[in-house]
């Protein structure tokens, strides 16, 4: 009969003391760069670890105040919308790249709202489960970054607008308000004059930001029909709308999608009333994805590099959680590029 294989056992420090013929404590001052050791034990120390593949426990970590090496990052949004919305996805691609450099996990959970996003924060600083935290999805009167500086917990507000009332807390900002004005000055010089503008959720304040703008240029241009509708970022949603706007009276000409999600199910909503893109209908996605790419016509979008935002914002919480201070740093503004979707205003 075979017997039940033992666990592999993790190498220790005195492990590494007996092959480095040292002590355990000049073990500890060398991989904890402290004194008390000569540069060549030191490495001496390093290199037989590294041979044994000895890690740093955590929960010793946490025991000598070194830290949890974890980032937390918390989602409050409806899940039905995550399974589609390539933005996320692709963002916390970038954050990992960055903390796979530096062997640091990342902590995600999904919430259902803001308040139990402010549970989790303070649960994993009382329990001393994350160094610092990536915040995404900022709010009007937002209780969340005002929560993290009292924790004291490092903190990178990914997606806010610049903002000094919360000086300790890092800041990568789009500039939603420069992408909304570009994609209208190229509807503008299409011809259209009634314009709709598909939102997200109402209560995010890049949302609110698009919706400023666009209203903006349309009271600089003297354009009186043109408005915002705000929704669940889902396709069921963009649909659904679609389908309301085109079926009133004075129906817009172009449509703006907060989402290349939303977009695909517009064009599938607007073929079955029987507008055809972009002879009848002109069509914009916020977010190019591969997903623009894979309908008939392919659709004008706004491109943006959201893996590099990812990364921006794990190198800026990298730099707090080094010591350095809070700053604002923004990613360059969204290219849009003009495909199939988008056309001049009949007569």
């Amino acid at each position: 009969m075979t017997g039940k294989r033992s666990p592999v056992r993790r190498p220790t420090m005195k492990d590494i003391a007996q092959r480095a013929g040292v002590s355990e404590s000049a073990v500890s001052f060398a991989l904890n760069d402290r004194p008390g050791v000569s540069e060549v034990t030191r490495a001496r120390v390093r290199r037989v670890a590294e041979q044994l593949g000895w890690r740093p426990s955590t929960a010793a970590r946490q025991l000598s105040g070194e830290g949890a090496a974890t980032v937390g990052f918390v989602l409050a949004r409806p899940a039905h919308t995550l399974g589609i919305d390539s933005f996320f996805l692709q963002l916390v691609s970038g954050i990992q790249e960055v903390l796979a450099e530096r062997h640091l996990g990342l902590l995600f959970q999904v919430v259902d709202d803001i308040e139990d996003e402010c549970a989790a924060y303070r649960r994993w600083w009382a329990e001393h489960r994350v160094d610092g935290v990536l915040m995404v999805d900022p709010r009007t009167d937002d209780p969340r970054p005002g929560l993290l500086e009292e924790l004291g917990l490092p903190a990178v507000v990914i997606g806010g607008a610049p903002d000094a009332s919360h000086s300790a807390l890092s800041t990568v900002w789009a500039d939603d308000a420069g992408a909304m004005a570009a994609i209208v000055d190229e509807l503008y010089a299409l011809g259209h004059r009634r314009i709709l503008h598909i939102a997200g959720l109402p209560s995010l304040a890049h949302t609110q930001r698009r919706v400023r703008s666009l209203q903006a240029e349309a009271e600089r241009r003297g354009l009186g029909e043109v408005r915002s509708v705000t929704t669940d970022y889902s396709d069921a949603q963009g649909a659904a709308v679609t389908r309301e706007v085109l079926g009133g009276p004075a129906a817009p000409t172009a449509l703006i999608y907060d989402n290349d999600v939303m977009a695909v199910a517009g064009i599938a909503a607007a073929a079955e009333l029987g507008f055809a893109v972009p002879d009848d209908l002109s069509v914009v996605a916020w977010e190019d994805s591969a997903l623009c790419r894979m309908v008939k016509p392919w659709l004008s979008a706004l491109s943006r590099d959201s893996v590099a935002f990812g990364r921006t914002a794990a190198k800026e919480l990298l730099a707090l959680l080094d010591g350095a201070p809070a700053r604002t740093v923004g990613v360059p503004l969204p290219r849009l590029i003009v495909r199939e979707s988008t056309g001049a205003v009949r007569g």
